[in-house]
């Protein structure tokens, strides 16, 4: 039995773009990264696909006629080879690409980023499905896949399977049954790990292997329509960074934060179909679909090659033993400069003169390769439009420039955590880099409570509450205050209390006496407020019965 696409809904629905997404200049979307893809020698129309994917070169990535390729990442190991786990299944199966259930895990490896990758023996390595592999604070290679992961003490195995711990710490929603699937992992400067799972959540583990705790109450996804899945999260030398994809509309968004937690959406698209696998020679590998989005990094974390699963029709017509797939590309990104603020005070519409230090790079010449005139540095809210702070004066330091901003018009508030360089070479390409900022903590607590436990005796009600650090520093005293929200959204404090202080990935049990007594029964809306200096305060609300 094969599947019709007439009998599914349909898998396509075009997003209107906000109307200030015209206004922006090149390097204001994250897509405008994507760079001519290179070649690799494979060049043909002697291939499976649809018209549009057709010329192609075959060595980009890996793809097979007797397989479909799904997913996974790539990177380069120990060996000085790249090495990638993906997923595939027989090419003729049944339920065409809805055999991805059934997907087989595969070890591929390349001699460079790109391909073409060659499928090897990876011993222990079984079935899954939307793979992502990384090394573990303690050197343990990790392949996660929906539902498991495999660990192993090297990328050649033996691989041993086994099950992740996830302690949701009261906010699990039971109803999203495909809560923890497709979920990506980022290391933090400390080795502990951020994990963000389908749902847009974020989570938190000391080692990448130990007990995932969630933080998020709610998704971090924009608020905006869509069908959100596929993340990927990445740390690079200045801020966090996340890509979703919005399946149904075909579009991806690109996010940023400071801690991992708290994320703000850039505007624009972070993809989509038509504008990102292109080659020299004019060939447009228009891939019909674009997902699973993983990324390589240089030595300070910054993108330089976007990895995709690709399919060349709607998946509902990819059947089996036909002419349609889909297969894993790779597409080179423009990494950025590294750039450096020289200013020792905070930076805000005050501020006279701005110093940013661009620095050389054995590919990069500050003293040669910018057009000098066409720079703009300033919050990424104005800078991406072509406003934000002008080039006042430019010195040479050692190899790099040290380039003096005018103030006026930089767009700094206390939200922002990084300063966008825009700009084009002298050769008309883009150039951007991002720096952090003075003045401002990067390695910060991030404090979170659980639910809150009512003790009641006949003379009083005892509240206890566990607050837990997940940041990579120790929590100064902070103040925590359980609240009672009634139906007209009016608060009573309940009780309060100071917090002392905490170590990362350590708890402390506070213990309060409540105002109020509740009877067995009762429901009530209790929220947590934890108040630190200087800091964002952090909210957990939920109902409780009593």
């Amino acid at each position: 039995m094969q599947v019709s696409a007439q009998k599914h809904e349909k898998q396509v629905v075009e997003r209107e773009r906000p109307s200030e997404w015209n206004n922006l200049v090149l390097g204001g979307r994250f897509m405008d990264r994507f760079m001519l893809m290179p070649n690799l020698g494979g060049m043909t129309s002697n291939t499976w696909g649809a018209k549009n994917v057709i010329p192609r070169d075959i060595n980009n990535g890996i793809e097979a006629p007797n397989w479909s390729y799904w997913g996974g990442n790539t990177k380069l190991d120990r060996d000085g080879k790249y090495h990638a786990i993906v997923c595939r299944w027989p090419e003729n199966a049944e339920k065409g690409h809805f055999e991805w259930s059934k997907s087989t895990l595969v070890h591929a490896v390349s001699d460079n980023s790109y391909g073409p990758y060659q499928v090897k023996e990876s011993r222990g390595l079984g079935k899954g499905h939307n793979p992502e592999w990384y090394i573990a604070k303690n050197g343990k290679y990790v392949v996660y896949v929906i539902g498991a992961r495999y660990i192993s003490d090297s990328i050649n195995g033996v691989w041993i399977k086994s099950k992740y711990t996830f302690d949701d710490r009261d906010r699990k929603n039971t109803k999203q049954h495909n809560y923890m699937h497709n979920c990506t992992f980022t290391q933090r400067e400390d080795g502990s790990f951020l994990m963000i799972n389908r749902h847009g959540q974020s989570w938190f583990s000391k080692d990448g292997i130990s007990t995932f705790y969630r933080v998020s109450e709610t998704n971090n996804y924009p608020k905006v329509e869509g069908k959100f899945e596929d993340p990927f999260v990445w740390r690079d030398h200045v801020q966090y960074n996340m890509i979703v994809n919005d399946w149904l509309g075909r579009m991806a968004w690109y996010l940023r934060s400071k801690d991992g937690v708290n994320w703000i959406v850039d505007p624009g698209e972070a993809y989509a179909p038509g504008h990102i696998s292109k080659h020299e020679n004019g060939v447009n590998e228009d891939w019909f679909k674009y997902e699973r989005v993983k990324l390589n990094q240089d030595n300070y974390g910054r993108a330089y090659q976007a990895n995709f699963a690709v399919i060349d029709t709607l998946k509902h017509s990819d059947l089996g033993n036909d002419n349609h797939s889909s297969k894993w590309i790779a597409v080179p990104l423009n990494k950025g400069l590294l750039i450096k603020v020289e200013n020792k005070k905070n930076i805000n519409a005050d501020t006279k003169e701005i110093r940013v230090r661009i620095l050389a790079e054995d590919d990069f010449n500050p003293q040669k390769d910018i057009d000098i005139n066409s720079l703009r540095f300033g919050a990424s809210e104005e800078v991406n439009f072509g406003r934000g702070s002008k080039v006042l004066k430019t010195e040479n330091s050692g190899k790099d420039v040290i380039v003096t901003f005018n103030g006026k018009g930089n767009g700094f508030t206390k939200t922002n955590f990084a300063g966008k360089l825009l700009g084009k070479s002298i050769n008309g390409k883009l150039i951007y880099g991002y720096s952090r900022l003075p003045k401002v903590d990067y390695e910060v607590p991030i404090l979170s409570s659980r639910l809150p436990k009512f003790i009641q005796t006949e003379n009083r009600t005892t509240i206890e509450v566990d607050v837990e650090n997940f940041g990579q520093v120790a929590s100064k005293k902070s103040c925590l205050k359980v609240i009672l929200v009634n139906n007209s959204e009016k608060e009573e404090i309940l009780a309060s209390s100071k917090i002392p202080s905490i170590e990362p990935f350590e708890k402390n049990k506070i213990k309060l006496t409540s105002v109020k007594k509740f009877k067995k029964g009762e429901t009530a809306i209790i929220k947590t407020l934890i108040e630190q200096k200087d800091m964002t305060p952090v909210i957990f609300k939920k109902t409780i019965v009593f």
